[in-house]
């Protein structure tokens, strides 16, 4: 036991490297608890929905604004079970993840396989300047934004906007992008068949709940819901790797292990936000591990508690980090677009 507990101590990248085979002990599941966890989130948000049914029909819509958020946050949560449902942390069994990723990606508006793919992409590759583009935030670096041209640097700062980073995006992605996975035609058949099955389901359920309780209710109730969900959602990801410490780089100083470690934050939140986001904030131990299910990681940093002074990210640093948009390759941390051309300019004696 002493061995597991000092390893870890170790510097440079051997020590980085034994992060994995360490946390394995933490990735058995405790079926009954995954099952507990699916009731206590599907059922209040359940509860919450009908609530603003209700609202709605009695006349009181403003008032059933209100539950949107704490609507929409059991969503994100149900979102994070299906996340875990991706790595097979879980269940036991792969089939028992799938199918109930698969049926939670109906109410995330998610398909479950087309997300599951482009996922797993992110985690491969995740700090890897040579390997951006899929399943992550589009980051470009400082020359490469140098590069980019008056209407390309146009384009880039109105992606990185808060509103349509945080606002429209997420809109976006869960609400059309997801509709169709026209990134993946090279991936064959599953993604495909995951994201019109996930259609076909989606319109199923809207179909009854529009019989059920009308058109404008049912637009007036879950539009909402998607929308604010979808921007926590993009808000939690963001802060999990667009923060100030992060970690880029290129083979072969990029490692998993490495980039798992330190290009993934440890985002501190109190008790209640913890619990609501599925200790998703514990995002460096979920990158070293990651079929650990969520409910394990704390006990993963009460073992390990040197994990705790890694990536910390704090409330108030999060918002900070909306302004950190490049990565500066030569003095490897995130900057703002203001001062770019002085970054870059000084970067150019070294490409010469």
């Amino acid at each position: 036991m002493s061995d597991m507990i000092d390893a870890p101590h170790e510097t440079g990248a051997a020590g980085t490297r034994r992060w994995p085979k360490l946390l394995a002990a933490f990735r058995e599941p405790d079926e009954v608890r995954s099952v507990f966890e699916i009731l206590v989130t599907a059922l209040p948000f359940a509860g919450f929905w009908v609530v603003m049914w209700w609202l709605v029909s009695t006349g009181h819509w403003w008032l059933a604004l209100f539950f949107t958020v704490p609507a929409a946050a059991f969503l994100v949560r149900l979102f994070m079970i299906q996340h875990d449902c991706g790595h097979d942390a879980f269940f036991r069994r792969r089939a028992v993840n799938d199918w109930v990723g698969r049926i939670i990606g109906v109410a995330t508006f998610t398909p479950y396989d087309y997300w599951r793919r482009t996922h797993a992409v992110h985690h491969a590759g995740s700090g890897n300047l040579d390997q951006r583009g899929m399943g992550d935030v589009t980051t470009l670096t400082v020359e490469e934004y140098r590069a980019s041209g008056f209407w390309g640097r146009i384009g880039y700062r109105a992606y990185r906007h808060p509103l349509v980073m945080f606002g429209i995006g997420p809109a976006y992605l869960f609400l059309l992008q997801y509709r169709l996975p026209i990134g993946l035609m090279r991936e064959g058949w599953r993604p495909w068949a995951s994201a019109m099955g996930t259609n076909l389901a989606i319109i199923a359920v809207a179909v009854f709940l529009i019989w059920l309780v009308g058109l404008g209710p049912f637009l007036m109730i879950q539009l909402p819901i998607v929308a604010v969900a979808g921007s926590i959602g993009v808000w939690l990801f963001y802060v999990q790797h667009q923060f100030e410490g992060t970690f880029w780089a290129r083979p072969p100083e990029w490692t998993h292990q490495e980039a798992a470690l330190h290009g993934s934050s440890y985002y501190v939140l109190p008790g209640f936000l913890r619990w609501m986001t599925a200790n998703i904030g514990l995002h460096h131990i979920h990158h070293l591990a990651s079929r650990i299910p969520y409910y394990n990681l704390p006990k993963v940093l009460r073992t390990h508690p040197e994990l705790g002074s890694i990536g910390r990210v704090t409330l108030s640093d999060s918002l900070r980090t909306v302004r950190l948009v490049l990565w500066d390759e030569r003095r490897r941390q995130m900057v703002p677009f203001k001062g770019w051309r002085r970054w870059s300019a000084a970067a150019a004696p070294q490409a010469s």
